[in-house]
């Protein structure tokens, strides 16, 4: 069983590497694909709305998809349509097929976070300790690669197809064949598989939506952050801190590596204080990150707030996931009513991606971005509000100082 459990770590740390590349190549060669498909600029925040609105579409079909089918096997067929929806963005040569495409990818992409994450949960119940920052920190590092290929393609001018075939290539059989190894709730155990089937079946509503709102709040909130970052970054170091063009480049990437590292870091930190110290943690630095950058004299300054922005948010993302699962687990839910909390919760991920943007760029162009900067950072720090939400029996799988007994460990017993 420890064997089972290993593999299917490693398995699913490769699927979110994997989604990583995956979605930096579509997201960091925007422009490259606006001039292929000739898209004008009053069209183009139509396709980029549709991706989120859709892979929220996506999402909640998933969570009725999962009470008939087990998530590993969504997982499986979901991640090669996103990889071949991402190759047919770049092959495309008309409006219509880059649509199709985009459209595929978003509903697909809903499936394949809301199913990645369930297979995460899942297997954290099952080590009985905190593991789910890790798998995130695999997607930031998938990221980083992806991004670094964007901008190699850029940089050689490479067609968008030649930037996306090689990956491609690469990264579908290697998930197909990774896939073999999932494992779902019932921690690989044949015995339980039948019974949890019919669990899921009737898992019905699962957790309410009013249970769940303070952690679909948090997820919000930290995503409104994170699309601040991604989106503004570069505009605000460069027009209101006065950086030159190659500095502004800068801070997303100092972003991205300090989320990497503390997500790598982060499961170490559940383990010895708990994930509410974690949480609030995490939510502090983050808005202390968003005042610097707020009140920067200077562009050095500003990247100090973006770098404690990656220190601060990473937790938050899956952590919340992690409490979604907990919380269903510890109302008698059993392994459906965890995915459907999972599910449910991941739809808030493209709600705060939605308002993000959008909300920072008009008061940045009523007021001032500097102003604009404090709305996210007061966001963030309503999290600490919330931060009891994610510690229903802290210690027993956040804070790793009651671990399950072997018998239970991998197993359906407790939820999952």
């Amino acid at each position: 069983m420890t064997d089972v459990l290993r593999r299917g770590r490693a398995s699913l740390a490769f699927g979110f590497f994997a989604q990583g590349v995956a979605f930096a190549l579509l997201v960091t060669r925007i422009p490259a694909i606006q001039d292929r498909y000739g898209v004008s600029d009053a069209l183009l925040p139509v396709f980029l709305a549709a991706v989120p609105i859709l892979a929220g579409v996506g999402s909640v079909v998933s969570e009725r998809l999962v009470r008939r089918v087990r998530p590993s096997r969504l997982l499986r067929w979901s991640q090669p349509v996103v990889l071949l929806a991402l190759l047919g963005v770049g092959a495309g040569d008309r409006v219509a097929v880059l649509a199709v495409a985009l459209a595929v990818f978003g509903l697909s992409v809903g499936a394949l976070d809301a199913s990645m994450n369930m297979l995460g949960v899942s297997l954290q119940r099952a080590y009985g300790r905190s593991i789910m920052l890790g798998f995130h920190a695999t997607y930031s590092l998938g990221g980083i690669l992806g991004a670094s290929l964007a901008w190699a393609g850029a940089h050689w001018d490479l067609a968008l197809w030649v930037s996306y075939l090689p990956v491609v290539v690469v990264l579908l059989p290697a998930a197909l064949v990774g896939s073999r190894w999932y494992v779902d709730g019932d921690g690989g155990d044949p015995a339980e598989a039948a019974d949890q089937g019919a669990g899921r079946r009737a898992a019905g509503a699962g957790v309410g939506f009013k249970v769940l709102l303070p952690l679909c709040l948090v997820m919000t909130f930290a995503y409104i952050g994170d699309s601040t970052v991604s989106n503004w970054s570069a505009k605000y170091l460069q027009d209101v801190l006065g950086s030159s063009e190659q500095l502004a480049t800068v801070p997303y990437n100092v972003y991205m590596v300090t989320t990497l590292v503390g997500r790598a870091l982060g499961d170490f930190g559940v383990r010895r204080f708990g994930a509410v110290a974690v949480v609030r943690g995490g939510a502090v630095v983050a808005a202390g990150g968003f005042a610097v950058v707020a009140s920067a004299p200077g562009a050095w300054v500003g990247m100090l707030g973006f770098t404690l922005l990656g220190l601060g948010l990473c937790v938050l993302v899956p952590q919340t996931f992690a409490a979604a699962g907990r919380l269903a687990a510890e109302r008698g839910g059993g392994p459906g009513a965890s995915d459907a909390a999972v599910a449910r919760l991941n739809v808030f991920n493209y709600v705060g991606f939605l308002i993000g943007s959008p909300l920072v760029g008009a008061l940045g162009d009523a007021w001032s971005y500097r102003g604009a900067m404090l709305v996210p950072m007061v966001l963030v720090l309503v999290t600490v509000v919330y931060a009891r939400s994610f510690g229903a029996q802290p210690d027993r799988y956040g804070g790793g100082h009651e671990r399950p007994r072997t018998a239970d460990v991998g197993r359906g017993s407790n939820g999952l």
